[in-house]
This record gives structure tokens, sequence and C-alpha cells, in this order.
């Protein structure tokens, strides 16, 4: 399987996950959408991290294809994360979540449209079959151990995500060394 091919299978739940949430928001069944938002983060975060690390992040090595990276991919997925988040935070549903949900459910769809046309295609000007092959096996390796990790974790990887590979490696170090209480002690 190609990493194109493991994304696109990921977005396809998602999109569908997304869809039943706005149908049982729209039908005030408050439970079942908790339950969606929370089975929508699960799918989520360890997709957009082990996107991020595998896909997004090598990618971006190659100056044609940084400014999409930074603009579709990460930029992007902090929207939706924030988006999702206050979901999860609000208790009521009410017209204001309601628009929320739709709000997601359109930025999701977009992010994904832009992912699948102009970050694959550009990606298939970079990145040879095999590449493509092992990334798309390390990213669905990666997934799961994103999702143990927990959000405070996958929040600081999305930062290291971000930054520069000689600084992401040192920040990286820095917060696995158990000695070393600096990040550790803000939970």
């Amino acid at each position: 399987m190609l990493i194109y091919e493991a994304l696109e299978k990921d977005h396809q739940k998602l999109k569908a996950l997304v869809e039943d949430l706005v149908e049982v928001s729209e039908r005030n069944e408050r439970r079942k959408a908790k339950l969606l938002v929370e089975e929508i983060r699960d799918e989520l975060i360890p997709h957009s991290r082990a996107e991020e690390a595998v896909f997004y992040n090598i990618l971006g090595t190659f100056g044609e294809a940084q400014p999409l990276v930074l603009h579709h991919g990460f930029q992007e997925h902090i929207e939706a994360e924030a988006i999702l988040r206050s979901l999860q935070a609000k208790e009521d549903l009410d017209k204001e979540w309601h628009l929320l949900v739709r709000k997601f459910q359109k930025a999701l769809l977009e992010h994904i449209d832009e992912e699948e046309n102009e970050i694959f295609e550009t990606a298939k000007k970079f990145l040879s079959e095999t590449d493509a092959t092992m990334m798309a096996a390390t990213f669905e390796q990666l997934k799961p151990q994103v999702l143990k990790e927990g959000w405070v974790k996958n929040t600081l990887d999305l930062v290291v995500n971000l930054m520069p590979p000689r600084y992401a490696a040192t920040l990286r170090t820095l917060a696995l060394k158990p000695e070393s209480n600096t990040l550790r002690s803000h939970h």
C-alpha cells in the first residue's frame, strides 16, 4: 500500500464519522454526538500526528512542497483540532454546537480535498513508489502509538513537527529524558 492509499482510507472513515455526527447533532442526540466526537478524536489525532511525522516532515524537505505542507497540512490540522476540542469541551448541544459541527465538517472536507489533490500530486513528483510504500507502513505503525500517548504528548508532537529538524530533535530528546522535568512538569 502507498501512503496516499493509507491516508485516503483514513479520510473515508473520517468523512463517514463526521457525516454521522452532523446527522446525530441535527437530531439532538447528545449521548451519541459526544461518543462520535470521541471516536472522531481517536481517529483524527493519530492520523494527523502520524501523517505529519511520516509524510509532511519528509515532503517539507523539498522546497517547492514546503508552503503546501505548512498551510494545507499543519495549519489545517491545527484548525480542525481546535474545533474538535471546542466540541469536546462544550456541554450543551445548542445552536452554537451545531454550527461548530458544520464548521468542523467544512474544514475537514476542504483539507482532505486539498490534500488528496494538491499535496498528493506534489508528493508524487518527489517520492518514489518505494518511498511511498515505506511511508505507508510507518504511518500505520505509528498511529496506535499516538493514540496511547494522550493529548498532552500529541500537542507537543504537533509543535515539534512544525519545528526545523535540528531543533525538533533536541526538543524530542529533552521530552524523553526522565530527569528533565522542564516539559513534563507543565501538564
